[in-house]
């Protein structure tokens, strides 16, 4: 084993060249010590921005002893150690209500950390429209738009019928019992009938915020 490699980890260092950005480490899963030293690792390797998902306090705890300056974002159980505060062109994400707000805040902070200004507009599901209609002007500026969504998932193709730029629907675990833990929002998602609408899996603000972020990075010539 090399100094670059753990017994439960082979680390891609190379993955920034390829892609833009470092490899994003997932938290759920892993203990605490893990995370640590994965993300201590990271940090060492790249001068930019370093990401782990799905993170708990007790992984706060134990990177913050190597790596004082990583934060913890509790809503969004993102740990994260910010170097570059540069943000370019314009991601919004929506979120349906304040149930959606975890994994509309992983998406928003994950572009964020990906280099996008993002802009955030939260409660503005489809039972209060106006909210929503109040808030064009920002959907004609932005480049790309996330949209959290559980219940019925309908924002994600109200808001394609809105704007020109891709969404990005995240169907989320929230409703009563027919929602089935977000099958009905990701198949509503699905069968959106606006055109420009892509969907990731339920839950996956992650996912989605990256997306959106690589979306803006074009946009803006990066």
């Amino acid at each position: 084993m090399t100094n670059d490699e753990l017994s439960y980890a082979r680390l891609d260092y190379q993955r920034e060249q390829r892609q833009g950005f470092p490899e994003v480490v997932y938290g759920a899963g892993k203990t605490p010590l893990q995370v640590a030293e994965i993300m201590e690792r990271l940090a060492a390797h790249h001068a930019g921005n370093i990401l782990a998902t799905r993170c708990t306090a007790d992984h706060y705890a134990a990177i913050r002893q190597r790596l004082p300056e990583v934060r913890f974002d509790e809503v969004s159980r993102l740990l994260y150690l910010r170097r570059d505060d540069k943000e370019r062109g314009l991601v919004a994400v929506l979120a349906a209500g304040t149930s959606d707000l975890p994994i509309a805040e992983e998406a928003a902070l994950t572009a964020t950390l990906l280099g996008a200004k993002v802009e955030r507009l939260y409660d503005v599901g489809v039972s209060g429209l106006h909210r929503l209609l109040a808030q064009t002007s920002l959907l004609e500026q932005a480049k790309a738009v996330v949209v959290a969504a559980g219940m019925e998932g309908a924002l994600a193709s109200v808001t394609g019928g809105l704007t020109a730029a891709p969404v990005i629907a995240v169907p989320t675990s929230v409703g009563y019992g027919a929602s089935f833990g977000g099958l009905a929002a990701l198949l509503a998602m699905l069968n959106s009938c606006a055109s420009g609408v892509a969907v990731v899996n339920i839950d996956n603000g992650f996912g989605a915020g990256y997306m959106a972020a690589i979306i803006n990075r074009q946009s803006v010539g990066e």
